[in-house]
């Protein structure tokens, strides 16, 4: 079967699609945070928190406090940082505030918390997913935890979380116990949702094979799977001896048909399989 190859795409249609996201991102992000989070006083983390606690402490408009936090917080990152974020980023950091004033007005979807914390950091979650897409960010705190990590090498994933986890229990002392607890299940609802918008839906598997049959497994996966191998060298830690590992990455359609063709050959094969999220390349995602 003769394959082509996939045409790049044009730059500029590559950065019309990017800014698109950007911006659709942020008018999540900002839908999200005034119909669930803000209404129920959710505080979960980043400039979103605090522009939430400051509403309940001054009664101060949010909107305007993430401008006030995130304008001065892009050029700290640009200028410690010594990073070029870029123009996605920056209309990013101006986006987000400005959607968050336009939908100030759509009443409360909820005003149950815990459905709050729930879908409000999903919704999040998928707003920032989209804008991570875009190649860019909505500024924020994070670039605070850059900072912290930069100057005193603690892990930026620790940074992170230490960042908003002094928001969170801001909020905790600010409100309530209660709603820091339900800030702690938005931001981990955020965090999740993230991910998933990120990866997708669709989960591979990456599997190794040991076999004493090595060919005729390899073949059969060629021919019978219609997927490429690798093929390891490796070495039996109790045998010492000299072993090939057959490497193979297949969609979870296709994994039980894949072990099942590997156990008609070889009854005493060894199979592990490891889930791998992000897979590219032929046969799978291409960008």
């Amino acid at each position: 079967m003769k394959k082509y190859r996939r045409e790049p795409m044009p730059t500029w249609l590559r950065h019309i699609i990017e800014y698109t996201l950007v911006i659709v991102g942020s008018a999540f992000v900002a839908t999200a945070f005034n119909i669930f989070l803000l209404p129920n006083e959710i505080a979960s983390g980043g400039v979103a928190g605090i522009s939430t606690i400051t509403k309940g402490l001054f009664g101060w408009d949010p909107a305007y406090v993430q401008w006030a936090l995130n304008i001065p917080l892009f050029i700290l990152g640009v200028i410690i940082l010594g990073k070029n974020f870029g123009a996605k980023s920056l209309v990013g950091t101006l986006a987000l505030p400005f959607f968050v004033k336009l939908t100030s007005g759509i009443d409360p979807a909820t005003e149950n918390a815990l459905l709050a914390a729930i879908f409000g950091g999903m919704g999040v979650g998928i707003g920032l997913g989209i804008v991570f897409r875009g190649r860019a960010s909505t500024g924020g705190i994070d670039l605070i935890a850059q900072v912290i990590h930069k100057y005193t090498h603690i892990p930026l994933g620790l940074c992170v979380a230490m960042v908003d986890g002094l928001i969170v229990t801001t909020a905790a002392i600010v409100f309530d116990i209660e709603k820091g607890l339900f800030a702690l299940i938005g931001l981990f609802a955020t965090s999740r949702t993230i991910d998933l918008v990120q990866v997708g839906l669709n989960r591979s598997k990456n599997v190794m094979i040991i076999s004493n049959e090595l060919e005729e497994v390899r073949q059969a996966i060629i021919k019978e799977i219609d997927r490429g191998v690798t093929v390891l060298n490796g070495k039996g830690g109790y045998t010492n001896e000299d072993r090939h590992i057959i490497m193979v990455v297949v969609e979870q359609s296709e994994f039980t048909k894949l072990t099942q063709t590997v156990k008609s050959i070889d009854p005493s094969a060894f199979v592990i399989a490891m889930d791998a999220a992000e897979v590219l390349g032929e046969g799978f995602k291409t960008s």
